[in-house]
């Protein structure tokens, strides 16, 4: 468990920030620019002398201020990936490694440095200077770096905020197979979902130096705190299934969902794959009698939970086949419909409208 409960003065800004996450996984401080994400990451690795509280990683107690406790950063053996990747000019893509794995002292690492080569395709490169290289493979080689230090816990700093569209898109599969292959903690600092949504298993939402909310994903995805920076029409319910059957005629998959069946576009996905979806309540259509001679794909029966009001749309909270969906609505739909607390509902969900598909470890 990483437990962090932190305090921090910077001029007019303050940060007090207390959050607990499961170990290992990857835990994503998610919030606008400014809010205190860094702040506080820095905090965790030791880079901050004046912050105060408490850091403890399992059976680890870095910072404890009142105890008079406080590793230094080299003591707490943190890999941290910065904004930028900060590799050494002078150094081939092979130095750049060797320099991470010379932090750990007395330790094999030969098959690490393969391993970690052949996970982030840096083979190409190894003779290569830094300065010759793209946005995305600089960034694969501070990953690298980090990973050959053999971390504790691994920090990534929106690690994808100087890249364009294209080389974030070349990065992230290769940050999913680092979150599948290996069984370090990780804080993964970002103020784009969609990142969180394909990386995350935990969730900390930041705002004006404060955490807002904290706890898995399919929870987080549904809090006003998370409405707060997204805005409405990219809130929505986030949930996991595993797909059961591809079927070719139709280019749909079907996907298990705890007690009940979604059918997604089949994309690249395979029978067996666990994947995580998402699905805007924007998208969701509400219906109180059995749908009948419709073309949507999804039609799933639950039950009104949850109804929240804002500016003239209602969020209808749906809990339906074991999960729990978000569906906006007008305020004039939900009268018109008799929609309460307890309503029998029909939900609606195109199969084009799901999205943020996104592959999770078996």
């Amino acid at each position: 468990m990483l437990n962090v409960n932190v305090q921090l003065q910077r001029g007019e800004f303050a940060l007090d920030a207390k959050f607990d996450a499961p170990t290992p996984g990857v835990t994503a401080l998610f919030g606008r620019s400014g809010c205190g994400k860094t702040s506080l990451i820095n905090v965790i690795a030791g880079l901050t002398a004046d912050g105060t509280g408490k850091v403890c990683l399992d059976d680890e107690c870095w910072l404890d201020s009142a105890a008079n406790i406080r590793c230094r950063a080299e003591q707490r053996r943190v890999g941290y990936v910065f904004q930028d990747a900060r590799l050494f000019p002078h150094y081939s893509v092979r130095g750049n490694l060797e320099y991470g794995a010379r932090r750990v002292k007395g330790s094999a690492t030969a098959g690490l440095f393969d391993d970690v080569v052949t996970l982030l395709g840096l083979a190409p490169f190894l003779s290569r200077r830094s300065g010759g290289l793209s946005g995305g493979e600089k960034q694969r080689v501070a990953l690298g770096r980090a990973l050959l230090s053999q971390p504790r816990l691994l920090l990534l700093d929106e690690p994808l905020s100087s890249l364009d569209a294209a080389r974030r898109e070349e990065v992230l599969p290769y940050l999913e197979r680092l979150r599948d292959h290996f069984a370090i903690p990780m804080v993964y600092v970002s103020h784009q979902f969609d990142e969180i949504l394909r990386l995350a298993t935990h969730v900390v939402v930041m705002d004006a130096g404060r955490v807002t909310a904290s706890g898995d994903l399919g929870t987080v995805s549904r809090s006003p705190a998370l409405q707060a920076i997204v805005g409405p029409d990219a809130m929505g319910a986030v949930i996991d299934g595993k797909v059961t059957t591809i079927d070719a005629a139709s280019g749909l998959a079907d996907v298990a969902i705890a007690q009940g069946l979604l059918r997604v576009p089949a994309g690249m996905l395979s029978p067996g794959q666990s994947l995580r979806v998402q699905l805007l309540a924007r998208d969701l259509i509400l219906a109180v009698s059995e749908p009948q001679g419709l073309s949507v794909r999804n039609q799933l029966r639950g039950v009104v939970r949850g109804i929240a009001s804002s500016g003239g749309n209602d969020l209808i909270e749906v809990e339906c086949a074991g999960v729990t969906l978000l569906s906006r609505v007008t305020g004039a739909a939900t009268r018109e419909l008799g929609l309460h607390i307890g309503t029998p509902v029909w939900v609606l969900v195109k199969a084009v409208s799901v999205s943020g598909v996104a592959a999770l470890p078996p």
